[in-house]
Protein backbone atom coordinates (compact mmCIF):
# COMPACT_ATOMS: atom_id res chain seq x y z
CA UNK A 1 0.00 0.00 0.00
CA UNK A 2 1.04 3.23 -0.94
CA UNK A 3 2.14 5.73 1.99
CA UNK A 4 -0.44 8.40 0.28
CA UNK A 5 -3.30 5.64 0.77
CA UNK A 6 -2.30 5.18 4.60
CA UNK A 7 -4.33 8.44 5.86
CA UNK A 8 -7.19 7.68 3.62
CA UNK A 9 -8.41 4.89 5.25
CA UNK A 10 -10.31 4.58 8.68
CA UNK A 11 -7.42 2.95 10.86
CA UNK A 12 -8.21 1.96 14.00
CA UNK A 13 -6.51 1.82 17.17
CA UNK A 14 -6.70 -2.45 18.39
CA UNK A 15 -5.92 -0.80 22.03
CA UNK A 16 -8.69 2.00 22.59
CA UNK A 17 -10.91 1.39 18.80
CA UNK A 18 -10.88 5.02 18.21
CA UNK A 19 -10.22 6.35 14.59
CA UNK A 20 -6.94 7.29 14.13
CA UNK A 21 -5.90 10.91 13.13
CA UNK A 22 -3.38 12.77 11.66
CA UNK A 23 -0.94 14.75 13.52
CA UNK A 24 2.15 16.08 13.63
CA UNK A 25 4.35 13.52 15.86
CA UNK A 26 7.90 13.84 17.12
CA UNK A 27 10.36 10.79 16.12
CA UNK A 28 13.08 9.74 17.73
CA UNK A 29 15.44 7.46 15.72
CA UNK A 30 18.75 6.33 15.88
CA UNK A 31 19.71 9.74 17.44
CA UNK A 32 17.81 12.19 15.35
CA UNK A 33 14.80 13.75 16.08
CA UNK A 34 12.34 14.51 13.30
CA UNK A 35 8.59 16.23 13.25
CA UNK A 36 6.54 14.22 10.54
CA UNK A 37 2.50 13.99 10.45
CA UNK A 38 1.50 10.12 11.21
CA UNK A 39 -2.07 8.79 11.95
CA UNK A 40 -1.60 8.89 15.97
CA UNK A 41 -4.94 7.40 18.26
CA UNK A 42 -6.92 10.45 20.15
CA UNK A 43 -6.92 8.55 23.27
CA UNK A 44 -3.63 6.72 23.92
CA UNK A 45 -1.20 8.06 21.15
CA UNK A 46 0.11 5.52 19.83
CA UNK A 47 1.07 5.97 16.53
CA UNK A 48 1.20 4.17 13.17
CA UNK A 49 4.02 3.80 11.20
CA UNK A 50 2.47 1.92 7.78
CA UNK A 51 5.15 -0.24 5.38
CA UNK A 52 6.27 2.36 3.01
CA UNK A 53 7.35 4.64 5.68
CA UNK A 54 9.10 2.10 7.87
CA UNK A 55 11.13 0.34 4.69
CA UNK A 56 11.31 2.93 2.68
CA UNK A 57 12.15 7.07 4.20
CA UNK A 58 13.38 5.44 7.28
CA UNK A 59 15.81 2.93 5.86
CA UNK A 60 16.96 5.96 4.41
CA UNK A 61 18.01 7.62 7.74
CA UNK A 62 18.86 4.87 9.17
CA UNK A 63 21.62 4.45 6.05
CA UNK A 64 22.28 8.22 5.79
CA UNK A 65 23.11 8.05 9.67
CA UNK A 66 25.18 5.20 9.80
CA UNK A 67 27.58 5.99 6.85
CA UNK A 68 28.28 9.30 9.11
Amino acid sequence: MKEENVHDMPWICDKCQEKLVLRKVKVYYLGGNFDVELMQCPQCNHVFIGEDLALGKMLEVEKGLEDK
